[in-house]
């Protein structure tokens, strides 16, 4: 049986809980209320043997809204940073294992989404790569520090730094997903895997699951640090011309600090 909480819904499916973004207009793009959502959601499935996260039709995630960058305030901008955090932190301390569904593109946040659930699944069709310093921000919540870990420091800097997108093959080539399947196949080999884990026991896959934490938990101070910084950062030219220029759909023209640096 399906319930809804306004842009997130939730779905019961054997013994799994199933979450979906729902935000099409944006590619299923989060704001502080959504993120808040999913978290609240995933604090309280110690009832089911797993999670899935997945995106409506359309994109898996698109990361935080950027609609509010280019004419920011702190005030919002902080709430979306910590938002944001939080619902990766809920992903990491749920006690129950949580699979990232993508069925779309994966970007910026929604690429940091991935690395933070336990297991990835893609469909074909996806696509993943970080947007930080071509949209005016800096994925400080995943793919600046925990992604490292999972794919090598020069792969990860290459994301983080350079923003291209790679499609699924190379995902699960780099390490970013588990498995790639053809488009129509996604739903079945999530249920195929989360069918497998409740033939486990929950306790000792929670505890796995917490021990297997010690690298998020080691950059917890990063991800601090690292929101810090965005928030003085707010309302920066960087990040309004950021902002402007991906909602324009142009190439943003960055400058290097009205010509002090690199003449």
């Amino acid at each position: 049986m399906s319930t809804s909480d306004g842009r997130v819904r939730v779905q019961e499916r054997d013994e799994s809980r199933w979450i979906t973004l729902d935000n099409p207009s944006a590619r299923n793009a989060y704001d502080e209320q959504m993120a808040a959502a999913v978290a609240d959601i995933l604090d309280t499935c110690n009832d089911v043997r797993s999670v899935v996260i997945t995106g409506a039709p359309g994109a898996f995630c698109a990361g935080g809204m950027l609609a509010g960058m280019s004419a920011p305030t702190t005030r919002g901008m902080r709430k979306l940073y910590r938002g944001s955090l939080r619902m990766f932190d809920a992903i990491r301390s749920c006690p129950r294992p949580v699979i990232a569904a993508v069925n779309g593109a994966a970007a910026g946040g929604g690429n940091e989404l991935v690395v933070a659930c336990d297991l990835a699944i893609a469909a074909a069709s996806a696509t993943f790569g970080q947007t930080g310093p071509r949209v005016g921000s800096a994925p400080v919540t995943g793919a600046t520090n925990v992604m490292g870990v999972q794919i090598g420091e020069k792969r990860a800097k290459e994301l983080a730094l350079l923003c291209r997108r790679y499609d699924a093959a190379a995902a699960e080539r780099l390490g970013l997903v588990n498995r790639v399947v053809p488009d129509d196949q996604l739903e079945t080999e999530v249920l195929t895997w989360c069918r497998e884990l409740a033939a486990l026991s929950p306790r000792y896959l929670e505890i796995t699951k917490v021990s297997s934490n010690i690298w998020w938990n080691a950059a917890r101070d990063s991800f601090a640090n690292g929101v810090g910084m965005l928030v003085q950062a707010i309302g920066s030219e960087d990040m309004r011309e950021g902002a402007s220029a991906f909602l324009d759909k142009r190439p943003p023209k960055f400058v290097l600090d009205n010509g002090e640096f690199g003449s």
